[in-house]
């Protein structure tokens, strides 16, 4: 509410904006039966986006039967002072997810009026679809929700971050055991020892609040000294920065610890090269390897697509005579972009594909995660000096 003169009598304006529809409401309070308000005609008309709210990134349904692919790209335009990093919390990415699939747009000064890609498709790991699955070099956590009968499977997805190169986050099978809330960070000796080697010596006990770097809520896994937690650092999403735990956005998490049980089951995998199958369509999306994953990936990506062109699924309507375009395949894992490409469409370029992407407004989606508090966000020069940070670890 602000008050507005208009001669020598006031006049209160309430200025309202409805997400859903766009429109900028002005209802004008006049103390006074005969107070005008005049527009100067300097002043700019406020512009009323047409483009369509963006629909929430992290929740679907999917026919195990038949598909792994779930989500849309999606592509909206950078505002004034947006960075990448702005960007993907809002649409529920990862700070690496978004860098990939805009490779010639600056992440901390995209530019007003620069077209973004948001890459909110995603070809399903290669596991069962049970519990907690992540894919480290997809930096990214999907959670399968036991099926009620009758109903679809669900799968509920958010970016994360992962150990940095010195600290891996190790692969394999484990389960939640403990759940945490407002939980007290007690670093290992390996981790005390880090830091006083920084000189930044830590306390043997850190307790809940806004300097702990394991957030609100933890899910401690079998695994000692592991767990899935949140962080006071929500930029580190997406990135290599922990000390071998999965971290999530302080708004994700807290979805998480609530729909989660003790004894649910967690795998991790590395899975750079994803294939897998959407209607009458073979999709492929690649991520960079990541610098310490010294596997034969070719040779890994020909036994993926083998497998996957010849199970079940793979028998459905037209799928057995679809033909897989060789070049564009090649392009898509020279040049990951963390984008699900149809590779079996006539005539289809990467372009062409993200040429027929929906266009939404650049605001939080509906039913987000994340309702745009400010708190604990870094500044647009603390970001990149903590990105520096992870490449300097890689050199």
């Amino acid at each position: 509410m602000i008050n507005t003169t208009s001669g020598s009598k006031w006049a209160k304006c309430s200025f309202k904006y409805c997400g859903l529809c766009g429109v900028l409401s002005i209802f004008f309070l006049l103390s006074g039966c005969q107070t005008y308000l005049s527009k100067s005609p300097e002043e700019p008309v406020p512009v009323v986006s047409t483009l369509p709210i963006p629909l929430a990134s992290h929740e679907y349904s999917i026919d195990s039967f038949r598909d792994d692919v779930i989500g849309e790209i999606q592509i909206t335009t950078a505002e004034y002072e947006d960075t990448l990093s702005d960007i993907a919390r809002r649409f529920n990415l990862g700070f690496d997810e978004i860098v990939s699939a805009n490779p010639d747009v600056d992440p901390w000064l995209p530019g007003e009026g620069t077209q973004i890609v948001i890459p909110t498709q995603f070809v399903l790991p290669d596991a069962p679809r049970e519990g907690i699955v992540i894919n480290l070099a997809a930096m990214r956590l999907f959670y399968f929700p036991e099926v009620k009968d009758g109903e679809p499977q669900r799968v509920i997805t958010h970016p994360v971050g992962i150990g940095r190169l010195q600290w891996k986050t190790p692969e394999g099978i484990t389960r939640i055991t403990v759940k945490d809330e407002n939980p007290v960070w007690r670093p290992t000796p390996s981790i005390h020892r880090e830091y006083a080697k920084n000189g930044n010596p830590l306390p043997a006990v850190v307790p809940p609040g806004p300097d702990n770097p394991m957030g609100s809520h933890v899910l401690r896994l079998s695994w000692p000294s592991y767990a899935i937690h949140g962080t006071n650092k929500p930029p580190s999403i997406g990135l290599r920065g922990s000390f071998g735990c999965i971290r999530m956005y302080p708004e994700d998490i807290v979805g998480l610890f609530g729909d989660v049980t003790v004894g649910t089951p967690v795998r991790v995998v590395n899975q750079p090269r994803l294939s897998g199958w959407r209607g009458d369509q073979l999709y492929l999306q690649t991520y960079p390897v990541l610098e310490d994953d010294k596997r034969n990936h070719d040779k890994l990506f020909s036994q993926s697509m083998k497998a996957t062109r010849t199970a079940l699924k793979a028998q459905i309507n037209a799928r057995p005579h679809l033909t897989v375009d060789e070049e564009l395949v090649d392009e898509i894992i020279r040049d990951p972009l963390a984008t699900a490409i149809p590779v079996t469409r006539r005539d289809m370029t990467i372009q062409s594909y993200l040429n027929q992407a929906k266009h939404v407004q650049n605001t939080l989606p509906f039913n987000a995660t994340w309702a745009g508090e400010m708190n604990q966000q870094m500044t647009t020069a603390e970001i990149p000096e903590m990105v520096n940070e992870e490449s300097e670890q890689v050199r």
